[in-house]
């Protein structure tokens, strides 16, 4: 979601940079870079990386992390990237089952589908507590492709701005793997990952799929 479909402006460090000060945990004097490089993945294993594998304290540096991003979404300031509604909504007609996929946590997903007024935008929303394994591992797309009703792996099209977010999708062998530039990695980072293309933004999506189909 965040950098995809969803505009976090910059609260997701702001939050993860909180909840370590206030479990009391190191922040890291490269946390932007190592940040960056995580993203894509769980947030409660992205916090296990940035404390060396110290679960414990990742796991309250989590809470701690959905109370500071929730008052976020609640201020107002995570919004919905430009485009993506719209691209939702044509993808529906089109007749696809649109899915969105996110490493937050169940109770920031649902916060953040009212907020953005998307619980009847799209057909289903995971989060990486629904499956056994986050990002870069296929679970979240395979999951996903079972719940919607695929007929095939070929037939389906994933869609991210992580380089983790195109590793899901080709470990997954969807037929469509999309990197978009408008989140946290650029040309240079997605072009190194597997992927069938490279857009700026979602809101070209709806014509390649046509175009493709």
């Amino acid at each position: 979601m965040a950098g995809t479909t969803v505009a976090e402006n910059g609260v997701v460090e702001r939050s993860f940079r909180a909840a370590l000060e206030r479990v009391g945990a190191p922040v890291p004097a490269d946390l932007e870079q190592r940040f960056r490089r995580l993203r894509g993945g769980s947030k409660r294993d992205m916090f296990a990386a940035l404390l060396d594998g110290d679960r414990e304290t990742a796991a309250r540096a989590h809470a701690e992390f959905e109370k500071a991003l929730a008052e976020h979404v609640s201020s107002g300031t995570v919004t919905a990237l430009p485009h993506a509604t719209e691209t939702m909504r044509r993808l529906r007609a089109l007749g696809l089952g649109v899915a969105l996929v996110t490493g937050f946590g169940a109770d920031t997903r649902d916060l953040l589908l009212e907020s953005l007024g998307w619980t009847d935008v799209v057909d289903l929303v995971l989060c990486s507590s629904d499956v056994r394994r986050a990002r870069p591992c296929p679970d979240l797309v395979l999951t996903a492709a079972l719940e919607l009703s695929a007929t095939a792996m070929s037939r389906v099209a994933v869609v991210g701005d992580t380089v983790n977010d195109l590793l899901a999708g080709t470990n997954a062998g969807a037929g469509m793997v999309v990197g978009v530039l408008s989140g946290a990695h650029g040309v240079a980072e997605l072009g190194r990952a597997p992927h069938t293309h490279l857009l700026p933004t979602i809101g070209e999506l709806p014509e390649v799929i046509d175009g493709g189909a």
